[in-house]
């Protein structure tokens, strides 16, 4: 197989980039580095079958000639900013729902019919039914971050239907693991680094949130593909279990040993926003011989360890 990787050089895309080179496949990876890491690509970059383009998802003509001869298209950039995504309304729009639009219209071009694309368990807004699973109705938005990932599974569902695509949409909890870069483990650890006595909590810890690996999310994905053959497909890809931020913080604090006073902003979110329970029912893709390794403390804790042996990442521009 020969794939592009749009958003190579991030957590999530260049972890994907290694399983791929590693089970033999060629890699094009695109990106234009406004977040991703080169570091991250250290290991990619000595294999013969990795070429790196940095370019925009933006430029529709660069996009095209990049994944020319290629199989199958990942579409792994997007804005992750959730949490600030009311600062800069215009970037959600552009990053995620309009950069899939240049996706599909390139493979269009190009030819290529089958696309990857990973999507949010926040499209769910704040469902009624937990564990909540794929065909849950959809109530109102409560970000822009999961309102253009929901426009963008739109447009690749009106694609496949039009253009005889096919696409595989996993609708993610948040990931940790190995080149995580933003989230809540590195706001505590960052926290805890410089100032160990307290920990400034936004909400009021009781939120519950569900996670996944990194490398179990990838597993999931390439299971997703080899073993599913409708024009579109969509999984939620989770842990069986949640967590509260209490939880997350009693196992950073006791890994790192020390004891700080928890300073909680209050309330039951942490912004605008925020769903204060995440909770996937990921049997779908259970189904299909797929199940994660790693549980989230063991995720949360293997997370920490990465971070403390990469501490740059703590003071890196984004």
């Amino acid at each position: 197989m020969r794939a592009l990787v749009t958003g190579s050089a991030g957590f999530i895309g260049s972890n994907l980039v290694d399983r791929l080179l590693e089970a033999g496949h060629s890699v094009i990876g695109f990106d234009n580095f406004s977040t991703g890491r080169m570091e991250f690509l250290n290991q990619a970059r000595q294999s013969s079958r990795f070429r790196l383009e940095r370019g925009d998802v933006l430029d529709l003509d660069h996009l095209t000639r990049a994944m020319q001869g290629c199989d199958l298209v990942f579409h792994m950039a997007a804005n992750a900013d959730v949490r600030f995504g009311l600062d800069h309304p215009r970037k959600d729009l552009e990053q995620n729902t309009i950069a899939t639009w240049n996706v599909l219209e390139a493979m269009r071009a190009a030819g290529i019919r089958r696309i990857v694309f990973p999507s949010t368990g926040s499209v769910y807004g704040e469902p009624r039914v937990f564990p909540t699973p794929e065909d849950a109705a959809f109530p109102v938005q409560t970000s822009l971050y999961a309102a253009s990932k929901l426009a963008a599974e739109g447009l690749i569902a009106a694609y496949c239907e039009g253009f005889g695509m096919q696409s595989y949409i996993f609708r993610f909890v948040s990931i940790l693991g190995e080149r995580y870069t933003h989230g809540h483990v590195v706001d505590f650890y960052r926290q805890l680094r410089d100032h160990p006595e307290h920990l400034d909590v936004l909400g009021n810890g009781r939120q519950r949130k569900s996670y996944l690996y990194i490398q179990d999310c990838i597993a999931a994905m390439l299971t997703g593909i080899e073993k599913a053959g409708e024009r579109v497909n969509i999984y939620n890809l989770g842990a069986d279990e949640y967590c509260e931020v209490n939880d997350s913080i009693r196992w950073i604090c006791g890994h790192l040993g020390i004891q700080p006073e928890i300073r909680y902003a209050g309330g039951d979110r942490g912004w605008v926003g925020d769903s204060p329970f995440i909770f996937l029912d990921c049997r779908r893709i259970r189904a299909l011989g797929w199940e994660p390794e790693l549980n989230i403390r063991q995720s949360v804790l293997r997370t920490l360890a990465f971070l403390q042996n990469h501490e740059w990442i703590l003071t890196a521009e984004a």
